[in-house]
């Protein structure tokens, strides 16, 4: 009996630190990793495209999987530069415009319909001074955040960040080639690390996690899609912002809104201090002509429209639909991924709890918590 105690316990001795080992190289090998990873969800994202590409036929021959795989990653890569080259100068002008606001000029012209929240905070906070004026210290801190100075000091280090970026951005396209070129690829290296005994449940568990993820991935660039088209129209069509502005404050948005949870309240309300700034601040004349207040107002009924087309019909789709969870199961999940990390964790834990949940529902069945929690694999098969 002592010698069976002894025997396990040294398995566990060795397990340990063969996982601490592994945890070590991971460590130190983490851009690699990070590398890798992209290139697996970029090519989770082609994956619709790589389908689509493989049916063309040529004089009735199907094209290679290679050139597929070329014509995909062209696609994305277009796509991406095309943003990119369109979101750079708009990015550029607000920086410009901003920069050159007269902070006393603009404090005056919209200083009157604030002086009864002035005198509350003053008479509230003594300590603000009685010279304090809420409009202009929402200029100055926005002056100070996109001022040419900061930005010009940033410059300096630009050099190494293209380089490393060209860096990373070739090794994704490259390990993303080979995924794109065989979708097998990446579950032949874990089946080559998996014992015989669970190659069924590894292979059937690695089939609904990129079926998943797939779905996933998609529905969240058209949610970014989707929240940053309702926000741009809206500034363009009601707002009278104009092309630039509505484009740079809706692009923004989106991208914030990925975010669960605190991103939308972010982009809302800096988008919403931005478009108050470019009106009354900015050198030409944009917005539509009425009040202060009415025009908070209809950035703020803008903003929060677009929140409730996001929450009642982007969001259950790619929160619930596409992972197969309850939305509630979904909400603790990202409560408990931002107290542990803040906003990044909430950014990848729907990813990383949709793995886990797969591989539970697949191997730890026979606990009761888990059976409860995860419906039967083959229900969930049917819905692929």
């Amino acid at each position: 009996m002592e010698q069976k105690w002894t025997e396990k316990l040294s398995k566990l001795i060795i397990y340990a630190i063969v996982a601490g080992v592994g945890l070590a190289l991971c460590w130190y090998f983490r851009n690699v990793i990070i590398y890798i990873l992209l290139a697996g969800v970029l090519s989770l994202i082609g994956r619709p495209l790589m389908r689509i590409l493989g049916k063309i036929r040529i004089r009735k021959k199907v094209m290679p999987s290679w050139l597929c795989a070329i014509m995909a990653i062209m696609l994305i890569l277009f796509v991406f530069l095309g943003v990119v080259t369109l979101v750079i100068p708009v990015v550029s002008n607000v920086i410009r415009d901003i920069s050159s606001v007269n902070v006393e000029s603009t404090v005056k012209s919209i200083s009157v319909p604030l002086q009864d929240i002035n005198r509350f905070l003053v008479e509230k906070y003594p300590s603000l001074g009685t010279d304090f004026r809420i409009e202009k210290f929402i200029l100055q801190q926005t002056q100070k955040l996109f001022d040419i100075s900061m930005v010009s000091s940033v410059l300096s280090g630009v050099t190494s960040f293209l380089t490393s970026f060209g860096i990373g951005l070739f090794s994704v396209v490259f390990i993303a080639f080979f995924f794109f070129k065989d979708d097998s690829l990446f579950s032949r290296i874990v089946m080559a690390l998996t014992p015989s005994r669970h190659e069924e449940e590894i292979t059937r568990s690695l089939d609904d996690v990129s079926n998943l993820l797939t779905r996933y991935f998609l529905g969240l660039l058209t949610e970014i899609a989707g929240v940053a088209t309702l926000n741009f129209l809206g500034l363009l069509l009601i707002a009278r912002m104009g092309f630039t502005a509505s484009f740079g404050i809706a692009f923004m948005t989106g991208l914030l809104n990925t975010i669960p949870y605190v991103g939308p309240l972010t982009g809302g309300v800096l988008g919403t201090i931005l478009a108050l700034v470019m009106k009354y601040a900015g050198a030409a004349s944009i917005g539509l002509d009425v009040s202060l207040g009415v025009f908070i107002a209809i950035l703020v009924a803008i903003f929060c429209v677009t929140q409730i087309v996001d929450n009642f019909l982007f969001q259950p789709i790619i929160y619930s639909s596409s992972i197969k969870a309850h939305p509630l199961e979904i909400f603790i999940v990202l409560l408990m991924a931002g107290h542990l990390g803040g906003a990044l964790d909430m950014i990848v834990a729907i990813p990383c709890y949709t793995v886990v949940r797969v591989f539970a529902g697949r191997f730890l069945r026979n606990i009761k918590f888990i059976r409860m929690l995860i419906p039967d694999s083959a229900g969930d098969k049917e819905n692929f």
